[in-house]
């Protein structure tokens, strides 16, 4: 008689063995961290090095040169110490010191990473903003890029989210989660597209649209049915966001905002918070995604509004970042004179 194990396992043994996969996964997890820290406390410590002794005039540039030669033939094998990586590494220290608010930050993003950050911020404010967003984010480099590209940190500086008041009072925290703007240009929209083009578009690249709505959003559904007082109604899109616990109703609008949209929206809103909403969760926010908008009749419509709720455009080309940043540079002059 044959004494072999069952050919299936039981639920309970499968549950431990993925337990143990876990554990594997967090150790290799903690150790990649550990290594990235020492790296990058490395490459600090390098840069310090260098800078102090260039600005105490006892090496000169040319020495440089000579250090990366050296560490090349008494290093056999050593990567990443080339002459420009090690003036990278004294730019590096360059920009940081002095700045203990960010210096947690540092270890924590890969050194690709960190460098795509240090060359193309131009103010010490947007180099926290992108190490903070990568973090929290776990943005990858290819998508760090991106957002460079979008602006965002000039678009997040100078076109907040415009959300109603009931919004700001009730999750304040919302409008440092949604933005003013959407980039869909991953969905090569032409320029006639229709609802269903956009639509279908978003379902079929979701993990892009989820990776520029933010990582806390989870996707509940596409056309997702609500039923009140015998009729069917359908939502265009529905998430779930994890930190402000509640669920988000995105209405889809290829024209141009009207103020008549709100009431649709606040209508589908009261129909979540009634027949969907668990006891635990935070009312649902509502978010009127449109081809483009008018600030002052945003303003108006959303004024009186009583849905927590906020109206975005989605733009299907990435933004004039020169034209942003100028906006950028009269934002932070103003703001000199005004305080003054």
């Amino acid at each position: 008689m044959s004494n072999s194990p069952p050919s299936t396992t039981t639920d309970a043994v499968e549950s431990g063995f993925a337990a143990v996969a876990q554990l594997i996964t967090q150790a290799r997890q903690r150790a990649v961290q550990t290594v990235n820290t020492q790296l990058i406390e490395l490459y600090w410590q390098v840069g310090a090095y260098i800078s102090l002794k260039i600005e105490r005039a006892e090496w000169g540039e040319g020495v440089v040169d000579q250090l990366a030669d050296y560490l090349a033939h008494t290093q056999p094998g050593l990567r990443g110490f080339t002459r420009r990586n090690l003036f990278r590494m004294r730019q590096f220290y360059e920009a940081y010191r002095g700045e203990e608010k960010v210096s947690a930050l540092l270890t924590q993003l890969p050194w690709t990473q960190t460098l795509i950050i240090l060359s193309q911020s131009k103010r010490a404010e947007e180099r926290e903003f992108y190490l903070r967003m990568a973090i929290q984010e776990k943005w990858s480099s290819r998508e760090l890029e991106r957002q460079f590209k979008s602006a965002l940190f000039e678009r997040t500086v100078t076109q907040p989210a415009k959300v109603s008041a009931v919004l700001r009072q009730s999750q304040p925290s919302a409008l440092s989660i949604f933005k003013d703007a959407y980039m869909v240009e991953f969905l090569d929209l032409p320029s006639g597209h229709v609802e269903a083009d956009l639509h279908r578009g978003l379902v079929l690249r979701l993990k892009d649209f989820l990776s520029e709505l933010g990582r806390d959003f989870c996707f509940v559904g596409s056309e997702y049915p609500l039923q009140v007082g015998g009729r069917d109604f359908a939502l265009d899109l529905l998430f779930f966001h994890r930190s402000l616990n509640c669920l988000v109703a995105i209405e889809l609008k290829v024209g141009r905002f009207e103020p008549e949209y709100l009431g649709k929206l606040g209508f589908y809103l009261e129909a979540l918070d009634r027949d969907e909403r668990k006891p635990h969760e935070n009312p649902a926010i509502g978010v009127l995604l449109c081809a483009s908008k008018e600030d002052e009749v945003v303003e108006y419509a959303l004024n009186r509004s009583l849905s927590p709720a906020l109206i975005a455009e989605y733009q299907t080309r990435l933004p004039d970042k020169q034209l942003l940043q100028a906006k950028l540079h009269e934002f932070y002059a103003m703001n000199v004179v005004e305080g003054c």
